[in-house]
């Protein structure tokens, strides 16, 4: 079991460091945690899924609990489900974007609150150790949510136009949800690629940041004359966007976008955005009146805050867009509609909804492989001394034209800049400098 308890979930490479037996303990030890009476379980489309889920769910049940089993199912789903049917807790059998011979763990307890990393998973992990818990009364059964939250979701279709849209789901679990709810919205035209759900990945891995996987989407979106396109993660709560004109969309400019048009009928509201987004996300909030408010990278963060300050959305860079009318969680269904309802509502194209925020340059996330991420960010923090310094997250740095933020791995000796400035050319000058200063602190420093 070593390493496979991450700051978020669990994940592990199946069936070396996640098997059968593990899985059974983990739930056992997940029932025994929260001191559950009823958990619900979802997987996704990874060969090794449904023997885990199995897996999973015995031990549950063997700790007591009675096991509601959705079969499979995307995590924005299995979170549905959670808080609709009044669970104690619930589990997401996936990996998410990672290759097929990874899986994991999602795990919630109720009103699909994540366990988190600092506290409940160490919990975990330790009572996963022990002997396990043996309890009567325990049963698992079938459970059918699916047209439920489909009617949820199309439920914030707005004013539908003729809309053609291009689906890349990935062969993940957003797949068999699409045509489902393109069936209650006839107005839009849906243009499929890769629905089936097929944990080989047999197209192209499943995850939208990487530019490599939406080059065949981006070309469909034109040729097709599409308003947009939006590929999803392999289990469905991330996702991303291509415009008519085939370029991808920047993640945190959606956030803007999304930001500003929900709060047109919710003025005053607060607004939580990744530490990571551009400069211009803050300004839109704050034009459309709302209440910026910065978070640190992370969906058990970003949650948990959102319940703090009962914020309207969320979004983060990675491309998790979070809504308090759905439960404080991610989904990337809803944020496909809503980037549907702003185009109708709007008249505009994608691309003419962007220009106004992509109002500063972006380096993007650059990765970087060291040898002491904590010796690196001290080194930095003494050169730049002079800036606006924060810690919320790594090391933050700001000036009146630019700024950059610097992470370290939860679970790899790297760190993860992002820098923005007002021009492109004041960002080339300052990336090559806060790059050579990471090379001179640790000579070995490479791009991961």
């Amino acid at each position: 079991m070593a390493g496979i308890f991450r700051a978020y979930d669990i994940r592990g490479r199946y069936p070396d460091e996640l098997d059968e037996a593990t899985a059974r303990r983990i739930g056992n030890a997940f029932v025994g945690l929260l001191a559950a009476e009823r958990i619900v379980v979802g997987r996704d489309m990874r060969l090794s899924s449904p023997s885990l889920a199995r897996a999973f769910s015995r031990g549950a049940v063997e700790a007591g609990a009675e096991v509601a089993d959705i079969g499979m199912a995307s995590t924005p789903l299995l979170n549905y489900a959670v808080t609709a049917g009044g669970f104690d807790g619930g589990a997401m059998v996936t990996a998410s974007h990672l290759p097929g011979e990874m899986n994991g763990f999602k795990l919630d307890r109720e009103n699909a609150v994540p366990l988190s990393g600092d506290r409940d998973l160490p919990l975990l992990e330790t009572r996963v150790g022990e002997e396990p818990v043996a309890r009567a009364g325990g049963s698992c059964r079938r459970l059918e949510m699916l047209d439920a939250y489909i009617g949820k979701v199309a439920g914030f279709v707005r004013n539908p136009r003729p809309l053609t849209i291009v689906v890349d789901a990935g062969n993940g679990m957003a797949g068999p949800e699409v045509p489902r709810l393109f069936e209650r919205v006839p107005a839009w035209g849906l243009v499929p690629m890769y629905l089936e759900p097929d944990g080989r990945f047999p197209h192209h891995h499943a995850n939208p940041l990487d530019p490599a996987t939406t080059r065949e989407l981006q070309d469909r979106v034109v040729a097709e004359g599409a308003e947009f396109g939006v590929a999803f993660d392999g289990d469905g709560d991330r996702c991303g966007f291509v415009d008519e004109r085939g370029r991808r969309v920047r993640e945190d400019l959606v956030t803007g976008l999304i930001a500003a048009f929900l709060l047109e009928e919710n003025p005053g509201a607060a607004i939580l955005y990744d530490l990571r987004s551009s400069r211009a996300v803050v300004e839109v909030i704050g034009e459309a009146g709302g209440r910026p408010v910065r978070s640190r990278v992370g969906h058990a963060f970003i949650k948990a805050l959102m319940r703090e300050e009962d914020a309207l959305f969320a979004g983060e860079l990675s491309g998790h867009y979070y809504y308090r009318e759905m439960g404080f969680v991610d989904n990337g269904l809803l944020t496909m509609v809503l980037v549907a309802n702003l185009i109708a509502a709007s008249g505009r194209s994608l691309s003419e909804l962007v220009r106004p925020l992509d109002r500063y340059s972006s380096t993007g996330e650059i990765n970087l492989r060291v040898s002491d991420p904590a010796a690196v960010l001290a080194v930095l923090a003494a050169l730049y001394r002079d800036a606006d310094l924060d810690r919320l997250d790594g090391l933050t740095a700001g000036y009146p034209d630019w700024w950059f933020n610097i992470r370290r791995s939860h679970t790899e000796p790297v760190v993860r800049l992002n820098l923005e400035a007002e021009t492109k050319e004041l960002m080339d000058e300052k990336v090559r400098e806060v790059l050579a200063a990471i090379r001179k602190a640790d000579p070995a420093a490479r791009e991961a």
